[in-house]
């Protein structure tokens, strides 16, 4: 498997060569803990989330990737922000597609099933909402951390 290289306002980093709508969802259970992974691609700490495919709504999309990539149903609640940053680009070593950033983000809450790695996730585990800043991650998720910890407004930039 390739790796996923972020960058942010690097002039080192590639020419963004593909735009992909993507989601990430953050799911809350009954304890408010939120259901984060360890990615494969970088070892980074994340909420759930992938590419949306043809032929599949938004919706349809989060609760997919969440299962896919968790073990986890969960059922869409709401929306923390949409995400467009042209000056994040992710990097895949795999193929040498650079994405311009460009991701919805939901809050859910489960409905079944337990915490299962993949292929994606090497590592899925419920966290405490106030342990959510110790994990290592890029910033483009911390921006989203800490949009969904603030409560609202959505966020749209």
């Amino acid at each position: 498997m390739g790796k996923r290289i972020d960058y942010y306002d690097d002039p080192k980093a590639p020419t963004a060569n593909n735009l992909v709508p993507s989601v990430n969802v953050f799911v809350v259970n009954e304890r408010d803990e939120v259901l984060m992974i360890r990615r494969t691609d970088n070892d980074n700490w994340a909420v759930p989330g992938g590419a949306l495919g043809l032929g599949a709504s938004v919706p349809d999309a989060a609760v997919r990737k969440t299962l896919e990539v968790t073990g986890i149903t969960c059922v869409i609640t709401g929306t923390i922000g949409i995400y467009s940053d042209p000056k994040h680009i992710i990097y895949y070593t795999s193929d040498g597609e650079a994405r311009q950033e460009f991701s919805l983000v939901f809050a859910a809450y489960p409905l079944a099933g337990e915490p299962t790695p993949s292929d994606e996730s090497k590592d899925v585990v419920w966290v405490p909402k106030h342990e959510l800043t110790g994990y290592r991650m890029d910033r483009s998720m911390r921006l989203r951390v800490e949009h969904f910890l603030a409560g609202g407004p959505t966020y749209i930039g």
